[in-house]
């Protein structure tokens, strides 16, 4: 993109994300101008925001009088509307959970540059979201770190590549058992070894779910069958994915464990750009590069999220759904960090399917996922 200054949406721009976009844009003031931002629950973050990147189009949950005091200059404007807005070139969906769908839909069938990293949006109807992006002929910009290191390593080959395998750092709690795990609280949860991220994508993290969920990603965005795609853990979160073509060749992502990078790159695509605010790897420091299998015994969500994948309709719709509400569950502590699983296995058990789903089949299964978990968590099923 060379004289255009890229107009921005961000939609989630209070969360982990939003803030690391807006750290890049903040960066390049000569390359991106903030066009709208929308956010869901701080307020005073987003008041602080608009008044340093002065959005003409503003969103907070639920009405207009909720922005009273962020100043004036600006339209208040649902994610749906901001995410299709003619003027935006870019959106960068950033949002969590089944609330990314429809500005995600929105902003697919625009045609729009969507940097996503809502993992749940694509995840639950990923068929259908890159239909509306190939029939009018969008993009999607990955912006987690596995999938734009593949994203990456493919750029500049042109046959499908033999198998891509997507590394994890294994969360806080690599070697534990399950019997361990039972007892493990949210605090402990909650840091990450490697990365700076919101709390429910760290508690997926934790239980391997997000990897899971990143699995059936790259089968959408990358148009690769699930048996070619594997998944290793990576202590040192350096490696962030690796490519491996039909004669054996691999080729692997490197670089030091910040979001913003894989955010950067979303944003500036084709450009790689000059980030002195990103740290760079230090050679001479690394002792060691580790790989190994994960353990599906002591974390089941791994093999529980690729086979709700392989079996699509709505599986992976309810997989999502019953996940948040677990993951909420266990951070208010009322269930155990084992119970996420044992709760997410119930309810796809008891889902009786949608063949073909619309997007309102998904919408619906989503609702039910949700009142069935917490039904059961209520019940006392779990233990």
């Amino acid at each position: 993109m060379t004289g255009k200054i890229k107009q921005i949406a961000i939609l989630g721009s209070t969360g982990s994300i939003g803030r690391q976009t807006l750290d890049v844009i903040r960066n390049f003031p000569n390359r991106f101008r903030v066009l709208g931002l929308a956010a869901g629950k701080n307020k005073e973050l987003l008041a602080r925001q608009v008044g340093e990147f002065k959005p003409d189009l503003v969103y907070f949950q639920g009405d207009k009088a909720k922005i009273a005091g962020m100043g004036s200059g600006f339209e208040f404007m649902p994610p749906e509307e901001m995410a299709g807005h003619p003027r935006v070139d870019t959106v960068v969906i950033a949002t969590s959970g089944i609330s990314g769908l429809l500005p995600l839909m929105a902003a697919a069938r625009s045609g729009k540059e969507i940097a996503l990293a809502n993992k749940e949006a694509l995840v639950a109807a990923g068929s259908i979201i890159t239909s509306e992006v190939k029939t009018n002929r969008g993009r999607i910009l990955p912006v987690d770190s596995e999938h734009s290191a593949i994203w990456q390593c493919l750029r500049g080959e042109n046959k499908k590549p033999a198998r891509l395998i997507l590394t994890a750092s294994g969360g806080p709690f690599l070697h534990y058992s399950r019997e361990k795990l039972r007892d493990v609280s949210p605090d402990e949860a909650l840091k990450h070894p490697s990365w700076q991220m919101g709390r429910k994508i760290t508690i997926d993290s934790a239980t391997l779910m997000n990897k899971g969920l990143e699995v059936i990603e790259a089968h959408h965005l990358f148009g690769t069958p699930f048996a070619k795609i594997e998944v290793m853990i990576h202590p040192e979160s350096i490696v962030h994915s690796l490519v491996e073509f039909a004669d054996g060749s691999i080729k692997a992502q490197l670089s030091y464990p910040d979001m913003r990078l894989p955010v950067q790159y979303a944003l500036s695509y084709p450009d790689r750009l000059d980030n002195r605010h990103i740290p760079r790897l230090k050679w001479d420091q690394i002792k060691s590069l580790n790989f190994a299998p994960p353990d599906t015994v002591s974390f089941p969500c791994l093999e529980m999220a690729i086979e709700a994948g392989k079996r699509g309709e709505t599986y992976p719709a309810v997989l999502c759904a019953t996940d948040e509400v677990a993951v909420d569950l266990f951070i208010s502590r009322r269930i155990k960090f084992t119970g996420i699983a044992h709760l997410v296995e119930k309810v796809l058990e008891m889902h009786r399917a949608v063949q073909s789903p619309t997007l309102n089949d998904i919408i619906e299964c989503d609702a039910w996922a949700r009142e069935t978990a917490l039904s059961l968590a209520d019940s006392n099923v779990l233990c």
